[in-house]
């Protein structure tokens, strides 16, 4: 889900597991990114698969989908976004970033629109707000469909950051957004956090694992 506009430059990603049983796939696996000023960490579902990543100036995006699934063909995507330098702007905050992003899934779909806040919420030091956006028709991709999403707005040290669980589905007159599965979505992507970048720590960035 492309809610941010970028391109070019690649950065390291690091994966730590956090649960597996064994002789068996894990269940989740820890992605800890560097991304602007700081490390961004949570725990990616083990089925899926990084297939885009690109920064533009002061933004980044990368994008995961169900493995076999592409970036144009999906039913699950989980992104990250940065906004770098974002805190210096002018009445920012994880609530207002989460209603601009909302903003834009309103202008795709105004007939069917829908959001449902979830709240403030910290993770470590750090504000962030967490919502559920959808539209129930949107004609973007191969075919009419809905598609809903569980937000989480961070705001960093310097930077803003996104993690958005995305799912697309048959077209509706209004989005899922209230179904239980975003709040077992939410708990499923902790523990979410971000770290100090050390000077020559290399992946798997063990100050970040360790303080999370």
């Amino acid at each position: 889900m492309r809610t941010l506009t970028t391109t070019a430059a690649i950065f390291a990603l690091s994966l730590a597991f956090v649960s597996a049983a064994p002789a068996q796939a894990p269940q989740s696996f820890r992605v800890i990114s560097p991304i602007f000023g700081q490390l961004v960490s949570f725990a990616m579902p083990s089925n899926f698969a990084v297939v885009f990543e690109n920064t533009k100036g002061g933004h980044y995006i990368r994008e995961a989908v169900l493995k076999g699934e592409t970036p144009e063909q999906w039913t699950q995507m989980i992104t990250v976004t940065g906004e770098k330098g974002m805190t210096l702007t002018p009445d920012a905050s994880p609530e207002n970033f989460a209603g601009t992003i909302a903003g834009g899934f309103r202008s795709a779909c105004p007939d069917s629109f829908a959001a449902q806040p979830l709240g403030a919420m910290t993770f470590g030091r750090f504000e962030a707000f967490a919502a559920v956006i959808g539209c129930g028709r949107i004609d973007s991709g191969p075919t009419r469909h809905s598609e809903t999403a569980l937000l989480i707005t961070l705001k960093g040290s310097t930077d803003y950051y996104t993690i958005q669980w995305a799912e697309r589905g048959p077209e509706t007159d209004e989005p899922p957004i209230r179904d239980e599965r975003w709040q077992a979505r939410l708990n499923d992507l902790n523990p979410i956090a971000l770290c100090p970048i050390v000077p020559g720590e290399a992946a798997p960035y063990p100050s970040c694992v360790n303080k999370s």
